[in-house]
């Protein structure tokens, strides 16, 4: 019987605090484990407390994760669970994704204060989104709309809603129904014409390259397709250097032996994008992203990119 306490890292927002409890109760269940086995550990994170600029102007992403990565690497906590989509494809020496708990609906949810759908908002509307990807899809659909940087956890950016700061918002569905919010979106976003983010919807599980004991534990938890698709995915996103500079959207699917990917690229302002479909064999998961991600450049051209420095 396992008795040595395992410390989850996580950040202290309400969704994240959710995931570390489904990844807590997973591991309860697999082991037999008794919840004091068990520590969630509470760790603040750059991405956390700067909420006054959008993110790729002090660092993409990775603000997110620096400071539990740390507390991981040196071994203050055993695992960190984060948001897949937080995630930067690369990661600290002596790190690694290690598993993927099954994915969520990965679609966008559109939150409209007196409208219930994107199309319905009327001429001049203000739309709040903190995310380059949701507010270049956005423009592409609706460019007569003005996007706002809208910073801040599930609640607070339900709170500036409903105070009117602004007429509508986009949310992952799955951090809404993880809280119980499902229903607050008013339009769940067809994934062909507004796809999602790369690993929109997974939970992520890191560890130490190299601890046979956590991998070991953790490892019944994978959901080999849900990790298959993000493999696909990740690659896709780290081989066009995504980060929140960079408009990217990406969702693979996972049938049988099959993987079916979608993948997009566009400018910030939403006038030009780019999309490319991959079909491939499960095993071959990594590569398919990573030709798409070439074609889709070829497809764009040098100048397209060049575009988003």
């Amino acid at each position: 019987m396992q008795t040595k306490t395992l410390k989850i890292g996580t950040r202290g927002s309400a969704l994240a605090l959710a995931q570390a409890r489904e990844t807590r109760d997973r591991l309860i269940k697999a082991h037999g484990l008794r919840e004091d086995d068990i520590e969630i550990v509470v760790i603040s994170t750059s991405g956390d407390r700067i909420q006054d600029r959008p993110l790729a102007e002090v660092g993409g992403k990775g603000l997110f994760t620096l400071e539990i990565e740390q507390q991981l690497a040196d071994g203050r906590i055993d695992l960190a669970v984060h948001s897949s989509k937080d995630m930067p494809t690369i990661l600290p020496q002596d790190l690694h994704l290690s598993i993927f708990l099954e994915r969520e609906d990965p679609r966008d949810a559109f939150i409209g204060r007196e409208v219930k759908t994107l199309l319905d908002l009327p001429i001049g509307a203000t739309v709040g989104s903190a995310s380059l990807r949701r507010q270049a899809l956005i423009q592409r659909a609706r460019p007569d709309l003005k996007t706002v940087n809208f910073r801040g956890n599930v609640e607070t950016r339900l709170r500036k809603l409903a105070d009117g700061e602004v007429d509508a918002t986009f949310l992952a569905y799955a951090g809404l129904k993880r809280l119980g919010l499902g229903d607050v979106a008013t339009e769940l976003m067809d994934v062909w014409n507004f796809p999602p983010a790369p690993g929109q919807g997974a939970i992520a599980v890191e560890s130490r390259i190299g601890d046979d004991r956590i991998d070991s534990m953790l490892a019944p938890l994978n959901h080999l397709p849900t990790s298959t698709a993000l493999a696909c995915e990740r690659a896709f996103l780290g081989a066009l250097d995504g980060s929140c500079r960079t408009p990217i959207a990406g969702l693979a699917t996972v049938s049988g032996e099959k993987v079916q990917f979608h993948g997009m690229i566009l400018l910030p302002d939403g006038s030009e994008a780019h999309e490319v479909t991959s079909e491939g064999a499960f095993a071959d998961a990594v590569d398919i992203g990573r030709d798409a991600a070439r074609r889709v450049r070829k497809l764009a051209g040098a100048h397209f990119f060049t575009d988003w420095l």
